[in-house]
């Protein structure tokens, strides 16, 4: 038993029922993957905000660093909205972000830059984290589309309300002493 259960356990009153195990998680991979890059964002995104000069000297962009406090923010908003209910959006926020850190790493790919190989290694790191994030994007989209306005049939139904069958069963005609259900 977790302590979050024996801690649950404390607060229910004496009739309630204990937790003996917990179940698996409703939480998908994507819903995992989308987690993940979210608390990777808030901690890139505190990074940008609080040692942009590092990170400019790091890659040889001197005279960037209120780009990089920019991306900062950004990241903690990316972090903050693939946290919450609107993942997706958080998610394919942080695809176009990947787009702009992409272009702004680019420069620094030039033969006169000193820093080149470090600015190689934060360019295929950056496609690795594209490819998660898209992947991620495309994952929680799909599991939570039904949620975005795509509407169930109930035309198989008498009662959508009530999601009632069109017939009942035989047996339930019967009981009911009404042989001729509409």
């Amino acid at each position: 038993m977790t302590y979050i259960s024996r801690l649950s356990d404390i607060t229910r009153s004496k009739g309630d029922p204990k937790i003996i195990r917990t179940g698996p998680s409703s939480l998908g991979s994507a819903d995992r993957l989308a987690r993940g890059l979210g608390w990777f964002s808030i901690g890139l995104g505190l990074t940008e905000l609080l040692a942009p000069r590092a990170i400019t000297r790091t890659l040889g962009l001197r005279g960037q660093e209120g780009l990089i406090r920019a991306f900062g923010v950004r990241e903690l908003g990316h972090g903050i909205l693939s946290l919450s209910v609107d993942k997706h959006v958080g998610l394919w926020s942080r695809v176009a972000g990947d787009v702009l850190d992409i272009a702004t790493v680019l420069p620094a790919l030039s033969p006169g830059n000193r820093k080149r190989g470090n600015a190689e290694l934060a360019f295929v790191m950056l496609l690795g984290v594209t490819a998660l994030d898209i992947l991620g994007a495309q994952g929680v989209s799909v599991r939570h589309s039904r949620q975005r306005g795509r509407s169930r049939s109930y035309a198989d139904r008498s009662s959508p309300r009530a999601g009632n069958p069109v017939r009942p069963p035989a047996s339930r005609a019967g009981f009911l002493g009404n042989s001729s259900w509409p």
